[in-house]
């Protein structure tokens, strides 16, 4: 499978990549510097590695001209804009050459997730010290919402730098109890190639946690 991955250097990107590449799937990593992808995957015959910026549409062209799935892992931290951003340019890229499979990373606690999260993540983080970050995962999720596009929202609860172990909670709604809100990075990867490769919850968001 052609995989293009947007924010490949990123915390879950790399893993994405990773993974992707040893289950033998073709890779194109969109960066901002190639010099912060794994050294170890640099002469994998099955990675081609783009320069960019994420949010230039012609860049953005190029990276997903002959995929068949585009997986968005964008982030920025605290900060907002790149997100939306990002995932407006995927969206219209993919329209234009034909490519309709879309993952994006977004975060548990976006649009009626809300409901899964404790009162320090819903009044404190997101309230207050993440509040531009969740407002443009809020943004983002608008965009593939309305892409027309064949999407999955994939929404990770906390990541954590812990190992892959495939044992997760995932799909579950806004009614979700007893949730460890955490999960790998290494694990979210996992799941958000289960999802591509699989074409699971197609036009739906999923919940991911321990």
């Amino acid at each position: 499978m052609k995989i293009t991955v947007l924010g490949a250097t990123g915390t879950v990107g790399r893993h994405v990549v990773e993974q992707a590449l040893a289950a033998g799937h073709h890779v194109t990593a969109l960066v901002r510097d190639p010099d912060r992808l794994d050294p170890s995957l640099r002469d994998d015959q099955g990675l081609h590695v783009l320069a960019g910026d994420a949010t230039d549409h012609d860049v953005v062209a190029r990276a997903v001209a002959g995929a068949d799935a585009v997986v968005v892992a964008l982030g920025a931290g605290r900060a907002a804009g790149i997100r939306e951003a990002g995932t407006s340019a995927a969206v219209a890229a993919m329209k234009e050459a034909g490519v309709e499979r879309l993952v994006c990373v977004s975060t548990l606690g976006a649009g009626d997730s809300r409901a899964n999260l404790s009162f320090v993540w819903k009044r404190l983080m997101f309230g207050m010290l993440l509040r531009k970050a969740y407002a443009d995962h809020q943004r983002q999720e608008e965009v593939v919402r309305s892409s027309g596009l064949v999407w999955t929202l994939v929404r990770p609860a906390a990541y954590t730098d812990g190992p892959l172990t495939g044992r997760y909670r995932h799909g579950f709604g806004p009614d979700a109890r007893d949730l460890a809100l955490q999960v790998s990075r290494a694990d979210v990867a996992h799941f958000v190639l289960d999802v591509v490769t699989e074409d699971r919850y197609v036009g739906a968001p999923a919940g991911l946690s321990y």
